[in-house]
């Protein structure tokens, strides 16, 4: 979502580091250039002048001016300023009655109805909630099942579906939360492709039965400043108590999360990816300044990592086993690759990684293609048993017959064994040398990259 926005401002910044000392006119033209590309990112321009302001104040003194490297506190002081225009995030508040209740609203197509199911399902796992989900969408085809379906996929209970008004539904589910003793009620309101007195005056009903400890707003990232001006009419009609952003792994220019915090003053608490219900993390200003800046978020890497090895670590280490023994297979590769993908796109792996986004920007973007990896899969699903455990029996008669059973072409069968046969020189090499702290050191001094 800010890839615009982080390339624009890492121009900018490549300018100022470039110079040695630094003067107030070098300061200014930079910072004009910072405003531009906060405007062409769709951030609202209150916004884009405070964050200015903030940054002016503090870049033009003295002590600034002559540092050893004032391009770089030029940078320290914008990332600083993103962090306190973005604002402290936080975690869901849930004290008071049992259940805590979470009103989710927004318009049509913004994500509501997912977005309720991944924060179920963070509730259940991360937290121990006992959660309940119930729609009051009663007007979109299908959007209560689609609600009960997320459920079941989670793991959490829902409320059947039964011919009642929204406000009669609110008044069943809280009846049937607490008697069953939910920690957590989830409500999914309905949307409207664009704002109206109707469902406004349905919001305010419902809130006004269910008294929620959260009113979260779901809007879609890519819609730009549209964003900040749903997020206004829904804070001032029935009160926002946090936002959630979708999409934001799609190309919107990042204006959205700035517009909406400054709009309603109210924090973005989550932030979604993609329709997989593990695809939301916690909204943390700092890391999102550090992705804005080119920084990386290595933090998020982690989390990514824990995630996708999350209840295969004997798998793991056995893959480790195999490959310092020279065991390892092309079922072990495929075990891999299958833990990559859950941890998402290559590309947007390698811009959690610091300093890798300025390294990307010349990059053949064909090269990043998360389909190769699915093709390698296929490759070796369309091998026998024997292929698998032995690659080198694949002479040119089985290498056809392969790629014809993958759809694929024989020079991709070709690639994929080559690339192995690699990666078994390159695990022979480390057993020799003492491991990957050794292969890591040679590498770094000149020694290559096997993978290349």
């Amino acid at each position: 979502m800010f890839d615009q926005l982080s390339g624009r401002l890492q121009g900018v910044f490549d300018k100022l580091n470039s110079r040695g000392l630094l003067t107030e006119s070098d300061v200014d033209a930079a910072l004009r250039e910072v405003r531009l590309a906060l405007l062409e990112a769709d951030v609202a321009l209150p916004v884009v002048k405070r964050l200015i302001n903030q940054v002016k104040e503090q870049a033009v003194g003295e002590k600034l001016l002559k540092s050893v490297k004032p391009g770089e506190q030029v940078i320290k002081l914008v990332h600083d300023a993103i962090v306190d225009v973005l604002g402290a995030g936080r975690d869901l508040e849930l004290s008071g009655g049992k259940p805590a209740v979470i009103v989710m609203m927004g318009l049509q197509g913004s994500g509501k109805t997912t977005t309720a199911g991944k924060i179920a399902k963070r509730l259940k796992e991360k937290e121990g909630k006992s959660v309940f989900l119930a729609s009051l969408d009663i007007y979109r085809p299908a959007a209560r099942e689609q609600l009960q379906t997320l459920a079941e996929r989670t793991g959490v209970d829902s409320l059947s579906i039964e011919n009642e008004t929204p406000e009669q539904i609110t008044k069943r589910a809280l009846k049937e939360a607490a008697a069953a003793g939910h920690d957590v009620l989830i409500l999914d309101t309905a949307g409207r492709l664009e704002l109206d007195d109707a469902l406004m005056s349905e919001l305010k009903n419902v809130v006004d039965i269910a008294n929620p400890s959260e009113k979260i707003l779901v809007a879609d990232a890519l819609s730009g400043q549209v964003a900040a001006k749903v997020a206004q009419s829904f804070h001032e009609s029935i009160g926002v108590t946090g936002i959630t952003l979708t999409r934001i792994d799609g190309d919107g220019r990042g204006g959205a999360a700035f517009s909406m915090r400054e709009v309603t003053g109210q924090p973005v608490l989550f932030l979604g990816a993609g329709e997989g219900l593990d695809a939301l993390e916690l909204f943390d200003p700092d890391r999102i300044a550090n992705r804005i800046l080119g920084m990386g978020d290595v933090v998020a890497l982690v989390e990514k990592m824990q995630g996708a090895m999350e209840g295969e670590e004997d798998d793991m280490l056995s893959l480790q086993e195999k490959m310092f023994s020279g065991k390892f297979d092309l079922n072990d590769l495929k075990k891999q690759m299958k833990m990559m993908r859950r941890m998402g796109s290559m590309k947007g792996l390698l811009k959690m990684m610091p300093g890798v986004g300025k390294m990307m920007k010349g990059l053949d973007a064909s090269k990043l293609d998360d389909k190769i990896v699915i093709h390698q899969m296929a490759i070796i699903d369309s091998m026998t048993h024997l292929e698998r455990k032995n690659p080198q029996v694949m002479n040119a008669r089985r290498r056809a017959r392969v790629a014809k059973g993958a759809g694929l072409q024989v020079s991709d069968v070709n690639k994929l064994l080559k690339n192995f046969e690699k990666m078994q020189k390159m695990m022979k090499q480390m057993q020799k040398m003492g491991g990957m702290g050794a292969m890591m050191q040679q590498m770094q001094n000149g020694g290559g990259n096997p993978f290349k």
